[in-house]
């Protein structure tokens, strides 16, 4: 199906009036897009960032958006040609509502979908891993194939940080062993484990959505429930995620943010086996010495570091 994409530039005062006015024209879906909300949002979550993309601050730079779709026919068509004199109509009566100009593009049902998995190929990692897109082929002769589709979560093997844990564990990882993955988004890492020889692998992330996509990516490596257990929470607060996890790993992984991994720090040794191993990443290059720190003041000997594009990773005894 063909679709209309419409965006209309406004300023912070006008996103209500414009939105009020696109709404009342039947039009439902909006995308609002505010500087103010990410910087607020930035500003009040400290704890789940280290690093935001310079090119992504650039964008949201002075953006204030409204985003709609409607079908690329006649009445779709009659929808834009309302909404156009309906912002001229506005633009008469205020002066706080910006350009409000609107421009329109045209884009299939495929390209809001599948556009971003060009960007995503296979990867080797480390001496034994490859890791293949769902929709990708590959040749895995004489490499563990770890098959992924992240969905709209952490983890596709591409970041630093997950290449930094997958080497480690590629490395660490023997038969028969239990993994803690804290803040798994797609999974990469638990199912790694477990490709890897493990035997059973507990994960758990803040956000609900990954419970479903890492059992579903568990599912394209062959791996049931039997052997991996998925679930969602602050692993920081909910004490009924923390009972539920157990204990006696003999490794723990997060591949959070700094915050949450000094936070963590002092916790976590009751869930480890004696001589287990604490994989940390996640660890800005400007973060790194503080967390190596934070890391021996709460008992943990840094016994392998790893760097790769100002990113860091500990591994811990």
């Amino acid at each position: 199906m063909q679709w209309l994409e419409l965006k209309i530039d406004t300023t912070p005062v006008g996103l209500t009036p414009v939105s009020d006015l696109v709404e009342g024209l039947g039009v439902t879906g909006l995308i609002i897009e505010d500087e103010g909300d990410f910087h607020d949002f930035l500003e009040h979550n400290h704890q789940y960032w280290d690093y935001v993309d310079e090119d992504l601050m650039e964008a949201k730079r002075g953006i204030c958006r409204i985003t709609f779709y409607v079908e690329a026919n006649d009445e779709g068509m009659d929808t834009v040609a309302k909404v156009r004199l309906a912002l001229a109509e506005l633009k008469k009566q205020r002066s706080d509502c910006g350009s409000l100009l609107m421009t329109m593009a045209q884009v299939d049902d495929a390209d809001w979908e599948n556009n971003w998995k060009q960007f995503y190929k296979p990867m080797e990692i480390g001496e034994r891993l490859i890791v293949v897109p769902e929709w990708e082929s590959a040749n895995t002769e004489g490499r563990i194939a770890l098959i992924l589709n992240p969905g709209l979560t952490f983890g596709t093997g591409s970041h630093a940080t997950t290449r930094l844990c997958l080497t480690a564990l590629e490395k660490h990882v023997t038969a028969g062993q239990r993994v803690l993955d804290l803040g798994c988004g797609s999974g990469i890492l638990s199912i790694a484990a477990l490709l890897l020889g493990a035997d059973h692998a507990f994960a758990c992330d803040i956000d609900e959505k990954c419970v479903d996509v890492a059992y579903e990516n568990a599912a394209l490596n062959g791996i049931g429930k039997d052997k991996y257990t998925v679930r969602w929470g602050d692993v920081l607060s909910d004490k009924q995620l923390r009972k539920e996890m157990d204990d006696q790993y003999d490794i723990i992984v997060a591949n959070i943010v700094s915050d949450v991994i000094t936070g963590l720090a002092p916790q976590v040794r009751p869930f480890l086996k004696e001589g287990g191993y604490f994989l940390t990443s996640g660890i800005i290059d400007t973060r790194a010495e503080e967390v190596a720190q934070k890391l021996r003041d709460a008992g943990w000997e840094i016994v392998e570091e790893r760097s790769s594009e100002g990113w860091f990773s500990y591994l811990c005894k």
